[in-house]
């Protein structure tokens, strides 16, 4: 078997059950929930856009520089989906997840944690080598 490496990121895939469903229709606190969960994750937010749906249910995105925060709300059952994908060793998406299931009041959840690009740095390095401009193409 071969070993794994460390990755290039962690993607956690969350489900939480029996939310506040006041909380998962409102499209404010869930902007502010999923912000907030970026800033605690020590990710840099990069920009944001959320949406309520009729007759109800929010969905929304906070891209940072570390890859993504993304949330799906069924508050007539108390359910969110949610994925928390960072890259790099500065930040931590579990603390990020541990916002989220406090923001939203989540009595159960279950998690799935995928080590994204696992060994890719070692197998593929120099894979795609950009090309270099010219001073001349910059300048015209």
């Amino acid at each position: 078997m071969k070993r794994v490496g460390v990755g290039l990121g962690k993607h956690i895939i969350a489900e939480l059950f029996e939310c506040d469903s006041d909380i998962l229709d409102n499209v404010n606190v869930i902007k502010e929930s999923l912000l907030e969960a970026a800033t605690t994750s020590n990710s840099t937010v990069i920009n944001y856009s959320f949406h309520r749906f009729k007759p109800y249910g929010v969905s929304g995105y906070v891209l940072i520089a570390e890859s993504h925060i993304s949330i799906h709300t069924w508050p007539e059952y108390g359910y969110a989906a949610v994925d928390v994908f960072t890259c790099g060793d500065k930040t931590n998406p579990w603390k990020g997840l541990e916002v989220l299931k406090n923001r939203l009041k989540a009595k159960r959840i279950t998690v799935m944690e995928i080590t994204r690009g696992v060994n890719v740095e070692k197998e593929y390095n120099g894979y795609w080598k950009p090309r270099r401009r010219i001073l001349r193409e910059v300048l015209t």
